[in-house]
């Protein structure tokens, strides 16, 4: 979009500095909606140049986003995602594109596991996503010879036909896609990496996230509270390995909302997670690998066709069961890790990986 053909309003990302958001995290006000939306208009549009540009994006990290500015970051941005929604409503996973480097990527197989066990699951990715550039799904299911360079419609497709999708960031997200060398020369995360993980390509009801703190956690329930974009039913916050969609082994915090209906109120609890309860009796460590993608992909064959009775095996089972009850398929995370081991038990996990391959 050319700067000629764009009218913006009153407020350049300088003014917004000089006058709102770029005296500190201390002293800093918050930008309203409106400034919000004007402000990543005029990114997305090429407008800033890469200084000012640069100088807003560290403001906004600064001083931390509200739920407000971050809410109206994302509708702005899913004015521009191709959504396809498949025909089942699966569970939406949000992991942070920009990837892992030292553990296991577990999401592939806790997803093929859950929607063996009848739990439709989307991931979604980019590829070498700034600033950590590192292995993500992508990479996974590229090992594993599942296709990924899709079209937002063929992805709904593969997850009706399979039970497992994967959409690709430059073909339902092109506008957030064409920020990636200003991202990458930034050298650290911006606001731009949170609302990535929110765009939601197959308009499912439940999001499933990771977080680094249960503060963190509220703010992306509030974002979705505040998006006009967003109706979810269900939101599921968890402290994942490397701020990964993967549950850490030992006490992981879980922040869960439930949305209100005439009858129900809605309802934010957290809660914790032994993990050494459901068959994680092991350190973080004890997931890492040499090789992220390939090391992952091998892992995730080998569980899924019953090859495995390890601490993969039972990191992806209870990360399968955590996927299950999201979607409130089971009342309990037991009964959500039995289903799971039942579908890796009876073939049908091994079963949907094929179909993907096929696909």
């Amino acid at each position: 979009m050319s700067q000629q053909m764009t009218t913006f309003g009153e407020w350049p990302l300088k003014r917004l500095m000089t006058e709102v958001c770029g005296s500190g995290h201390k002293s800093a006000d918050d930008l309203t909606r409106e400034q919000a939306l004007e402000a990543f208009e005029r990114i997305i549009a090429g407008e800033p140049d890469p200084t000012t540009l640069g100088a807003f994006w560290l403001a906004n990290r600064w001083k931390r986003n509200t739920p407000t500015e971050l809410a109206a970051y994302t509708d702005l941005m899913c004015e521009h995602v191709d959504t396809a929604a498949p025909d089942c409503d699966p569970v939406d996973c949000g992991a942070n594109y920009d990837g892992k480097g030292r553990s296991a990527i577990l999401g592939v197989g806790a997803g093929v596991v859950a929607a063996a066990a009848g739990t439709p699951v989307v991931v979604h990715s980019g590829d070498r996503v700034p600033t950590q550039k590192q292995d993500a799904y992508k990479h996974v299911l590229d090992e594993l010879g599942v296709p990924t360079e899709l079209s937002p419609q063929t992805s709904a497709k593969m997850v009706d036909a399979t039970g497992f999708g994967f959409y690709y960031q430059p073909a339902f997200n092109p506008t957030i896609d064409e920020l990636f060398d200003r991202r990458d020369q930034m050298g650290v995360r911006t606001f731009v990496n949170t609302i990535e993980t929110l765009a939601n390509p197959a308009d499912a009801d439940v999001h499933l996230g990771s977080f680094y703190h249960l503060a963190f956690a509220k703010k992306v329930v509030e974002t979705f509270q505040e998006s006009e974009h967003h109706t979810l039913d269900r939101v599921l916050m968890f402290q994942g390995m490397e701020g990964y969609d993967d549950i850490r082994p030992g006490l992981t915090k879980v922040a869960e909302w439930t949305a209100g209906d005439d009858d129900d109120a809605e309802r934010f609890d957290d809660f914790g997670i032994e993990t050494a309860d459901y068959g994680m009796n092991f350190d973080s460590e004890d997931l890492h690998v040499d090789d992220v993608a390939a090391d992952s992909a091998a892992i995730t064959e080998a569980v899924v066709a019953g090859e495995r009775d390890d601490q993969f095996a039972d990191a992806i089972a209870l990360n399968a069961a955590l996927r299950i009850y999201a979607r409130e398929d089971v009342d309990s995370l037991d009964a959500g890790l039995t289903a799971a081991r039942e579908a890796i038990a009876d073939g049908s996990a091994a079963a949907v990986l094929d179909d993907l391959r096929e696909f």
